[in-house]
């Protein structure tokens, strides 16, 4: 393969997969507010289209269309600048991540399913993901508003307060497998299925539970939704913001809550396997061998948002001091014994 075709085939695959992103993205807040409208018994969006599905094409059209007012206080160049960082983090994070079996190859062995195959994989989405808080914090302090500023803020001290424990909790798991290479992770968890899951393995469902709690407050989403608690701060970090830069925070938040469900996949439920490992053998046909990993992979991280949505739709929100409380005091010290557990175990195996 020439530098021209790989260049020709990378620009492709970046392409599609951004466009495939922003597609979930869109469906994924019809499916919220389908899930939430059944959890609260109403409908949700139904009027556009067949069951609403038209919903997120004519919500992207009006954030376009909408007004977009720049208040005159504002520190214009960060004010800017804010959510173009909170939205790049999200889409770049996704570059890492293989959502297909890698035995499938084209030419010269390239890789239909994951953009980029990075021995660093998983400290690649760490460190992104980390940074996205920036858009955050500078989108509240640029705002010149005060309800603004205190969401930054409280995005700002979430981060600290979930960050370790989220880090510290997937290092069990990179001890089993003995990599930071997502592939790696993903096919040390492939030989009995389901049996062979990090999920089921040694104490990695408590890494589980911690990465599910730290990935609640990581996207901002319910129960731990301080940043923008609408009782509390008005709209919290984006009051100030409207149309098109209103929407890419929240194409922010549903491509990291998509990109979170990818990596917990990816970590704990055996990514793109089957979970009945290799009891039906591997079929013989090219198109099958792809399709059939992709649907798994898709199934897996499907539930996972499902289990986003539903959590939204039955718990309160937590206060402020209970988040951090519950940050330090909990999820740091249980990840820290998850680490020495699963060292203990694996040395005694």
């Amino acid at each position: 393969m020439t530098i021209w075709q790989f260049l020709f085939w990378s620009l492709l695959k970046v392409a599609v997969v951004t466009v495939v992103l922003l597609l979930a993205v869109a469906y994924t807040v019809l499916l919220e507010r389908k899930l939430v409208g059944r959890i609260q018994n109403r409908w949700g969006p139904s009027r556009v289209g067949p069951f609403g599905l038209l919903q997120p094409l004519v919500d992207g059209a009006k954030s376009f269309l909408k007004e977009d007012i720049i208040p005159t206080a504002v520190y214009r160049p960060l004010y800017l600048l804010a959510p173009i960082i909170a939205l790049s983090c999200a889409l770049i994070s996704i570059g890492v991540v293989p959502f297909g079996d890698p035995g499938v190859t084209g030419a010269g062995g390239f890789h239909f399913f994951e953009i980029s195959d990075v021995n660093i994989g998983l400290l690649i989405i760490l460190g992104i993901t980390s940074i996205g808080v920036y858009g955050i914090a500078l989108a509240g302090w640029s705002s010149n508003n005060k309800y603004s500023l205190l969401g930054s803020l409280r995005a700002s001290a979430q981060l600290v307060s979930y960050e370790l424990a989220l880090g510290l909790s997937l290092v069990g798991v990179v001890l089993r497998a003995g990599s930071l290479n997502l592939r790696v992770i993903v096919e040390s968890q492939s030989n009995r299925g389901l049996l062979s899951w990090n999920l089921f393995g040694g104490l990695q469902f408590v890494a589980f539970f911690i990465y599910l709690m730290a990935a609640y407050a990581e996207t901002n989403r319910s129960p731990f939704d301080l940043p923008e608690a609408e009782s509390e701060l008005t709209a919290g970090y984006h009051t100030e913001y409207s149309s098109m830069k209103f929407a890419m925070f929240f194409m922010a938040e549903y491509s990291n809550m998509i990109t979170v469900g990818c990596v917990a996949t990816l970590l704990f439920l055996g990514g793109w396997t089957s979970p009945f490992g290799h009891l039906f053998g591997t079929p013989q046909s090219f198109l099958i061998r792809a399709l059939i990993p992709i649907f798994w992979f898709v199934l897996k991280v499907f539930s996972f948002l499902f289990l986003y949505v539903w959590v939204r739709g039955t718990l309160p929100r937590f206060r402020y001091d209970q988040l951090m409380n519950y940050g330090w005091r909990y999820l740091m010290p249980l990840a820290i014994l998850n680490i020495v557990g699963t060292s203990l175990w694996l040395a005694y195996r």
